[in-house]
């Protein structure tokens, strides 16, 4: 194992792949209950105006594993200082894509890796997530809601349906996919394939890592792992249901003929369109030049530094 310093980062720990030169989720312990919620039923604690939600949506970018872990543990322990002074400050929501990735959750073995772990084809990064091993890499768009739940609902088990439900309306509102969750385990699936992971971590009520939905996503690199430590379900793509399964109608040929880089854009779209609904908040969009991960600066949460 060996300890990789990030600037201006903390230091965490990873496995290297194989190739230096590539890069190359999660069962829960939470019980996932049948349905919690509905289309039709309100999806959040009501609210008498809507919570704001700095967005720093970067969602057609892939960024290093490593510096969006650290990023979200430095805004999660800056929420948690101003928690101490009795401050509040708005929610927070990354929109972004990874270099290839495995990482690990506190659930996860070895047994579940088909390679060795110092010969691996990407980086391994072990994380204080919930859950299993996963993939992360180009194709798929990430998800890390900081949220404080003491605004919201604090309910582990209802944050993650909350997660989940993001996901379902997008595919039903969007693409007219029929998804849903299966008892005993945290995601989305569609027929037999899990097409969104979910991990979380909440420390004294805020939550940071989050979703990963597979929308062009190469799903070769899930052949390496046991994903979620599920072995008898496979994993899916938007891409690849569309292809499949949807029925040959106008809006179906429309959706199946659209490139990846459209397919993605209008994933994004929904994505937030729907988080917004399911958590009641509303977007503030905060710019965030690329050029900050390769310096080490990163935006706080409470003020405009570093954003220009």
């Amino acid at each position: 194992m060996i300890v990789v310093t990030i600037p201006k980062f903390t230091s965490i720990q990873i496995y290297p792949p194989r190739n230096h030169t590539k890069d190359r989720h999660p069962r829960r312990t939470y019980l996932v209950l049948s349905s919690e919620f509905s289309h039709s039923e309100p999806t959040s604690i009501a609210h008498e105006a809507k919570r704001r939600c700095d967005c720093f949506d970067i969602y057609k970018e892939t960024v290093p594993y490593a510096e969006a872990w650290s990023w979200q543990k430095s805004i999660v322990k800056e929420r948690k200082a101003l928690i101490e002074q009795d401050e509040d400050c708005s929610d927070t929501l990354i929109i972004l894509q990874h270099h290839p990735v495995y990482t690990l959750g506190t659930a996860s073995t070895e047994k579940n890796l088909n390679f060795d772990i110092s010969d691996a084809p990407y980086g391994v990064y072990r994380t204080e997530r919930g859950g299993e091993v996963t993939y992360h890499g180009p194709g798929q768009l990430i998800m890390y809601p900081i949220v404080n739940l003491r605004y919201h609902k604090m309910d582990l088990h209802w944050y993650l349906r909350a997660l989940e439900e993001v996901v379902i309306r997008v595919l039903s509102n969007t693409f007219s996919i029929k998804a849903f969750r299966l008892e005993g385990l945290t995601g989305v699936w569609v027929g037999d394939q899990k097409l969104a992971a979910i991990g979380i971590r909440v420390s004294r009520w805020i939550t940071y890592h989050g979703l990963a939905l597979n929308v062009t996503t190469d799903l070769t690199p899930f052949q390496e792992i046991v994903p979620c430590g599920i072995r008898d379900r496979r994993v899916g793509s938007i891409k690849g249901v569309l292809r499949d399964h949807v029925s040959c109608d106008e809006y179906g040929k429309a959706k199946m003929h659209l490139s990846d880089e459209q397919l993605v854009d209008i994933t994004h779209k929904s994505l937030v369109k729907e988080f917004c609904k399911v958590f009641q908040v509303e977007i503030c969009h905060r710019p965030i030049p690329m050029q900050m991960f390769s310096q080490g600066k990163l935006p706080t949460l409470a003020t405009n530094e570093n954003i220009s």
